[in-house]
């Protein structure tokens, strides 16, 4: 299984478990996680979710090979399965904690803005190169994370793409704290379990009243990224950035405008 899913004590966990492939996401693994997200929102045994990775590695964000095959020549963004899983983690009514140690690639950093404690091991690593490859950002990342950071650091780290540890991230707010590789995933389960203990419905309603402000102008951020996502990925910039990558070389932009 490359998505581990199971309900132990109140908390749904959903483990990224393809550690040969650096636990890159497939279609199949993100409509896994969207099925798991959308049966939890009616199963009352489910009052918490955690989302993790290994020790080693969150996720190297979208399988590249499996992406290109599946990428849509037409149709509707929301008929992919990446979309399906986003929208129900960013509607979830439940309490998402995240535990991250490894890098977390693209989307593997872009899910963490639509979580609620977002908890990082010492050798986490951040990421999102959506412009190394001809692209832009995804799922609200352009303001969440200009919201989180500020527009400079969000500017740095979008435009550039680089990595950054999980001091900067703690410092930045995009994580609530860095803990040692070992004592991570019983950390991020322990706050887990604090939240089942809880009234749900203070928690659900806590929630929603946080997240009220933002909600239009998330989904309004989402609709223009996927717009423009979906012609950067057919444009010559795009197939220049992954022809690169599947040839282990550098990308030449210079010849595009």
């Amino acid at each position: 299984m490359e998505i581990l899913s199971s309900i132990e004590n109140g908390i749904l966990t959903l483990e990224f478990n393809r550690p040969e492939r650096k636990n890159a996401i497939t279609a199949a693994m993100y409509q896994a996680m969207a099925d798991a997200l959308t049966a939890a929102e009616s199963d009352t045994a489910v009052r918490a979710i955690l989302l993790t990775g290994k020790s080693d590695i969150f996720t190297a964000g979208n399988d590249l090979e499996d992406f290109m095959k599946n990428a849509p020549t037409s149709g509707a963004i929301e008929d992919r399965s990446v979309y399906q899983f986003m929208m129900a983690l960013s509607g979830s009514t439940k309490p998402v904690v995240a535990a991250v140690a490894g890098n977390a690639v693209g989307i593997g950093t872009t899910l963490l803005m639509h979580c609620d404690l977002v908890y990082a091991a010492d050798n986490a690593k951040f990421s999102m190169p959506f412009v190394q490859l001809g692209l832009c950002p995804e799922f609200g990342s352009s303001l969440l994370l200009t919201q989180i950071a500020g527009y400079p650091r969000a500017a740095e780290k979008l435009m550039l793409g680089e990595a950054f540890g999980a001091q900067e991230a703690l410092e930045m707010g995009l994580i609530s704290k860095v803990l040692p590789v070992a004592e991570l995933r019983a950390f991020a389960e322990g706050q887990a379990a604090k939240l089942v203990a809880l009234p749900a419905s203070s928690i659900r309603v806590t929630k929603e009243l946080m997240k009220a402000a933002r909600k239009a102008p998330v989904t309004d951020a989402i609709a223009a990224e996927n717009t423009h996502f979906g012609k950067m990925l057919s444009a010559p910039e795009a197939k220049e950035a992954f022809m690169a990558f599947f040839q282990k070389r550098k990308p030449d932009f210079t010849q595009f405008a």
